[in-house]
């Protein structure tokens, strides 16, 4: 028998732990009103106790139930929990990949704003190289330029300018040249690729503050301020034996490899060096139409263009170890040697040692990196016609051969007679303009025979004005 409650609170928590029935059957039996469960046969109290127990079961199973119900409540409401926390983390990480994509994209383009970091397949490896050697170039007089970014701000323009100039591109939309052909004076024709004038800008550039401040070999005669093919046959006048070579596809040759080069041993940095190689190169194109759009494909790779301003200049600079090969070798053979463009001439006062000549210049052409012209080999002796780049050198004075001489007296007669029309000169239609280019040639040669033929073609000029 359990306790009396004290209290209504424990009556209260007594009724509710059994039942309102069981609590009186209890007391009743406390008090005498009711016999113990055991002593009466059927007693009607068992039913009460069995329902209290059944009560007890229910009671329970609700608690149970409630617990398990607020369990999974718990569980969803965590999880909702969960799922506001993820969704949350994903908008903060979207929003600090978004800053950080924002950084890099400011920080690429800062790059690109200060630095060239590509600029094309198999020209790009160097442009991190940023070394340049102030103290050689200070001491040849060039510019100190270390990067890309200095170098366009030297030439007045935009890194992104410098880019579209130098950037090499197998397939292009736009050329940086114009590219046509001019006949050759000895037949064929010469393909020439002229630049659009950013680009040929761009090149003045280079020759006027890096090339044109190096000095030259004392052989070279072509392209060289107060030296011509005068200056360049004169040291071949009067000798026993003149020999011409020709160096075959001259520029061609010169790869944007040995450009990049010689202006890294100037002692640029590879990056900068880069750069002023590809403003100075350019590989053969082809237009092609495509769906209507026309585009310029790459062909070979990139040389010296015939037509750059810059291409001359760097030719001779490419060829200063070709030029003290060929006179040390001729020296020590007893012969002259000059170079104008790729037109190479000895000459002797003695016939000895030619075919030594011969096999040394061959060879040494070859070693330097070029070929010579298989039919352009001209071995002139004494008795014969000596020519050297056009100009008769057989005597003390370089004259211009008697046969051009008449047939060009002979043009000017005809000219004078029916008009410039259906008639050339060299194979230029302009004959009038092709016909004073060479009086003047003649006069830059033999003074008083050219001031004649001058006076003729002038005259020729005027009189066909608006021909």
């Amino acid at each position: 028998m359990s306790e009396q409650p004290k209290t209504r609170q424990e009556l209260y928590e007594r009724i509710r732990q059994s039942s309102k029935d069981e609590y009186i059957l209890e007391e009743m039996i406390r008090l005498g009103f009711w016999p113990k469960a055991g002593e009466l046969p059927e007693d009607p109290a068992d039913e009460i106790r069995e329902r209290g127990e059944i009560q007890h079961e229910l009671d329970s199973l609700r608690t149970e139930k409630n617990r398990l119900d607020n369990h999974a409540a718990m569980l969803r409401e965590l999880r909702k929990r969960r799922l506001e926390a993820s969704r949350e983390k994903q908008k903060e990480t979207k929003a600090r990949r978004e800053a950080e994509r924002q950084q890099r994209a400011a920080a690429w383009q800062q790059r690109k704003s200060e630095e060239l970091l590509y600029l094309g397949d198999g020209v790009s490896a160097g442009l991190r190289s940023l070394d340049s050697d102030a103290d050689t170039l200070q001491a040849a007089g060039l510019p100190i330029l270390q990067t890309p970014l200095q170098l366009a701000k030297a030439m007045h323009l935009s890194l992104g300018q410098l880019r579209f100039l130098a950037f090499q591109r197998e397939v292009a939309k736009i050329s940086h040249y114009v590219q046509f052909s001019v006949p050759k004076k000895t037949g064929g024709e010469r393909h020439i690729a002229a630049p659009m004038p950013r680009l040929k800008q761009a090149q003045y550039w280079v020759l006027q503050h890096v090339l044109t401040p190096l000095p030259l070999h004392s052989a070279v005669h072509g392209f060289c301020a107060e030296h011509s093919i005068v200056s360049n046959a004169t040291p071949h006048t009067g000798k026993a034996v003149v020999i011409n070579f020709d160096i075959e596809n001259f520029f061609p040759s010169i790869s944007y490899r040995r450009i990049k080069g010689l202006f890294q041993t100037l002692g640029y940095s590879e990056a900068v060096a880069t750069v002023l190689g590809l403003i100075c190169s350019a590989a053969d194109t082809v237009p092609v139409e495509l769906d209507g759009e026309r585009y310029f494909l790459a062909q070979g790779e990139r040389h010296l263009p015939q037509g750059a301003p810059t291409s001359p200049a760097l030719s001779n600079l490419i060829c200063r170890r070709l030029d003290a090969r060929l006179q040390g070798m001729a020296q020590k053979l007893g012969f002259t040697y000059t170079r104008y463009a790729d037109d190479m001439s000895f000459s002797a006062d003695s016939q000895d040692n030619v075919q030594a000549l011969l096999a040394w210049v061959k060879r040494i052409v070859r070693e330097e990196g070029f070929q010579l012209h298989p039919e352009k080999t001209r071995v002139m002796h004494r008795g014969r016609q000596q020519e050297v780049t056009g100009i008769v050198v057989n005597n003390a004075l370089p004259v211009i051969s008697r046969r051009q001489l008449r047939r060009f007296r002979a043009l000017l007669f005809q000219i004078e007679k029916d008009g410039p029309e259906g008639k050339s000169w060299n194979g230029h239609s302009n004959v009038l303009r092709s016909a004073a280019g060479f009086a003047n040639l003649v006069y830059m040669v033999s003074p008083l025979k050219g001031a004649a033929l001058k006076a003729r073609v002038k005259k020729l000029q005027q009189r066909f004005a608006n021909h």
